[in-house]
């Protein structure tokens, strides 16, 4: 029996042409048939194109460490004087209405499907990074047993699959609870994750990509990326969906 050939050399690996078809077929499955904002037909897209172009958009100068906006993208203030042990941040949208939305409904309504479509984003939007491991934020384990899943694992799953960069859910643990996040004052949330965090690998050299949902005050990004230096990682970049904004 005779087999294809393409130029020249016997294949029986499949083409990036063939993976893109695959992928689509995938979120086709996936993705509900109505907008996740408005319930309009949108056959294959978490939302429809009127809702997609209502999400807030972040500015173009912003800091280049943490996110924030800044006259002329310089650095902020705080990353020049306090600067975080993460690199760079990533955020696909500010968090805003209805960007903040999307975010509730993965975190609190078990909505998969956001998941895969904040993946494929921010897999499109560091396309050329150099990084050797993606690591989700981690629960700790009772509000994993409360929620269910973790939510930035999810979201670095779907990362995964479009980027072809190895997701890593065992080396940075959760190892003490903390009151949430976002129940407290800002000044408090750096003292709230002090030492809640702990790294059972050595990462010496590698660049890493901390995943989560959202970005508030960074303190839990500079909390993990702290630690994931300290085992000897070359880089930390943070990618979120979304990037809470002074108002």
């Amino acid at each position: 029996m005779d087999y294809p050939e393409r130029s020249g050399r016997l294949s029986i690996l499949p083409q990036p042409e063939d993976l893109k078809r695959l992928g689509r077929k995938i979120l086709d499955a996936v993705l509900p048939g109505s907008c996740l904002l408005c319930a309009a037909d949108s056959p294959g897209s978490l939302l429809c194109p009127g809702c997609t172009d209502d999400l807030p958009r972040l500015p173009e100068a912003l800091c280049p460490i943490c996110a924030i906006p800044t006259t002329h993208g310089e650095r902020c203030g705080t990353c020049l004087s306090k600067p975080p042990a993460f690199d760079r941040t990533v955020a696909l949208y500010a968090y805003d209405f209805p960007a903040d939305r999307i975010v509730h409904a993965l975190k609190y309504g078990h909505q998969l499907p956001v998941a895969d479509w904040a993946g494929r984003q921010l897999a499109d939007k560091l396309a050329g990074t150099r990084l050797d491991h993606v690591i989700p934020l981690p629960l700790h384990p009772e509000r994993l047993r409360e929620r269910g899943f973790n939510q930035s694992a999810e979201i670095g799953k779907a990362f995964q699959f479009w980027a072809k960069i190895p997701v890593d859910r065992e080396s940075l643990l959760r190892t003490r609870a903390t009151p949430p996040q976002a129940a407290m004052p800002h000044k408090e949330r750096h003292q709230n994750v002090r030492g809640a965090f702990e790294c059972r690998k050595d990462f010496s050299g590698q660049h890493l990509l901390l995943i989560d949902d959202v970005m508030t005050t960074g303190a839990t990004a500079r909390e993990c990326a702290r630690v994931l230096k300290l085992h000897g990682a070359a880089s930390v970049t943070v990618a979120v969906i979304a990037r809470a904004l002074r108002h």
